[in-house]
Parts: structure tokens; sequence; C-alpha cells
């Protein structure tokens, strides 16, 4: 029951941090489970399980407040499933002592990549015209198989890129992704029940991670408007590349002063990230506020034919950076 419980809370943060940040359910939950001794393939079995019902009550949520773009989720989700479904029969099909190593090194680079992801304001290219089938399809396959083979990877692979196109709007990015997420989890949880049976889900995981995320959906919603998730990206990639450096260390049988030195290391850049996202987000605060006096000054000039007063190109960039 302890564990049970234990698990529930593992849920309950991974969709804290999921919702604040739009992505990273499955990173946060898989390191966790991991970290408590779950083998690599039935941790990431027993997450996708547990998302085929997170992302079906995030993907009919976001319909509703009108958050899809439907011709991007049919071209994404589809190559995703086939991504997921190769993955995760891949990473059945190795070894426990095998498998470790390479879903901690997976989980390690994406933890790394939160981090300066989150350390920077995202420089989004407001490019014209609608995102192609040639982008979406290699995209979706890509983000799936790590996806599978990761514990979770589809949000951090698959957002930043359709943010970073600049062809879709943020929300509709997010609502687009989450709501794909939902047949790359089926199509996952259908290539762990191939590779490892039925036995290969820890059903009373699934229970609890699915308990927990469902309890902190709506104090997700509510968080996301309090916590910014600039340092909330920040803080937990930083526990995300921490844990498995822990895992990777021990498969390379260091010993002596090595390890020490990598955390020592490691714990410096997380601290370098955590200054570098409060200096963005405080910039991104003063380019707003501009922003935001610019558009207050013209509708109360009182001139008849007022000349536009518009912020710096700098502050329009800063004011919009950190939307996805």
């Amino acid at each position: 029951m302890r564990k049970l419980l234990i698990l529930a809370l593992v849920g309950l943060a991974a969709q804290l941090v999921d919702g604040a940040l739009g992505m990273a359910y499955g990173l946060t939950s898989s390191t966790l489970l991991l970290f408590a001794g779950v083998a690599p393939a039935a941790a990431s079995a027993s997450v996708h399980l547990a998302e085929i019902g997170t992302t079906l009550a995030a993907g009919v949520a976001h319909w509703r407040f009108g958050n899809v773009d439907w011709r991007v989720v049919t071209r994404i989700a589809l190559p995703g499933a086939v991504g997921a479904f190769a993955g995760a029969t891949f990473l059945s099909a190795i070894s426990t002592r095998a498998a470790a190593p390479w879903m901690a090194a997976v989980l390690f680079t994406l933890g790394t990549y939160l981090l300066v992801r989150f350390s920077r304001p995202l420089r989004a290219n407001r490019a014209a015209g609608r995102l192609r089938g040639r982008f979406l399809a290699p995209l979706g396959l890509v983000a799936g198989f790590v996806d599978a083979t990761g514990g979770g990877g589809w949000g951090p692979v698959a957002t930043p890129a359709l943010l970073v196109s600049g062809r879709l709007e943020p929300r509709k990015v997010i609502g687009s992704v989450d709501t794909a997420e939902f047949v790359v989890a089926g199509a996952a949880s259908a290539g762990f029940l191939v590779g490892l049976g039925a036995e290969g889900f820890l059903l009373p995981t699934v229970a609890a991670l699915l308990v927990g995320g469902l309890i902190a959906a709506p104090v997700a919603a509510w968080l996301v408007r309090i916590v910014p998730a600039q340092l909330l990206g920040a803080t937990i990639g930083g526990v995300i590349v921490l844990t498995n450096a822990r895992t990777l260390l021990r498969a390379g049988e260091l010993d002596g002063p090595l390890p020490a030195v990598a955390y020592a290391l490691l714990g410096a850049g997380w601290l370098v990230a955590l200054v570098l996202a409060g200096r963005a987000l405080r910039r991104t605060r003063r380019a707003r506020a501009v922003a935001a006096a610019a558009v207050t000054a013209r509708s109360t000039t009182p001139t008849a034919a007022p000349a536009p007063v518009t912020p710096t190109a700098e502050a329009r960039r800063l004011a919009t950076a950190v939307e996805g």
C-alpha cells in the first residue's frame, strides 16, 4: 500500500510538471520509476499504458477549447505510432542490463535539452504557410521512437520543433501534440504487449500513476498560472540529468574521484541554467511591460491621427519568446 501511494505521488508530480510545461510527463515518471528500481521496459510500458488515460483527458480538453489542429494531428500521430511501436518492441527485445544505460542515456539527453531549452527564451521563426507532411512525418517517427525507448520524449521532441517552425500558434502546438500523444501511447502499449506480454505491464503501478495524474490535472491547470514555466523546466531538467547520470556512471563502472567530479560539474551546470532561466524570465517580463505600456499609450493618445507606438523588435521578440 505504501508503494502504491508513492507511485500515485509520482504520477501526481509528473502530471503537475506536464501541465505546467506542456511536456515531460513520461520523462518525469519514467525517471522516478527507474530510480525506484523498476526495470526499464516495465517502467516505459506502465507509463505509456497510464498515458492512454491522461492523454485522452488532455486531448478532449484541448479539443473543447479549440486548441487542436486536426491536420497536424493526423500527419504527426500516425508516423508517431509507427515509431512508438518500433521503439517499444526494440526496448522489449534487449536485456534489462543493456536497456538500463540505453534508457538512462535517452533520458539524460532529454533532461539536458530541457535545461538548455528553458535557460533562454525560445526564438520563434514567424514563417508563413502550413506545416508540410514531409516535415511532420519524420518528426513524428523520430519522436515516437524516442518516446517509447526512453520512457518519454514525445513532447520534448515534437513540441519545440513545431514551435520553432513558427507556422502554428503555441496553444495549437501544445494541444495538437498532446492530442496526437493518445495514439502514440496506444501504439507503444501495443508494442510492449507484443514484446513483453500482458505480464510486462505492472497494473498496480499503472493504476497508481493514472489516479495520481487525474488528481493532478485540475491542479496543474491552476499551477501553470502561477509558476513560471521557465524556472520549472530548468529545475526538472536538472533533476532528470542528475538522476540518470547515476545510472550511466554505474554502467561505466567509474570509480575513484571521477563520479564526484562528474556530479560537481553537472550540479554547476544546473545552477548556471537556473540563473540563466531567471534572467531570461526577468527580461521577458520587462519586455511584456514595455509592450503593455506602448499599447496603453497608443490607446490614450488624444490626437486624431496618432503615430503608432510599438515596442522595439527586441521587446516584441522577448514578449512572445516563452509563450510556448
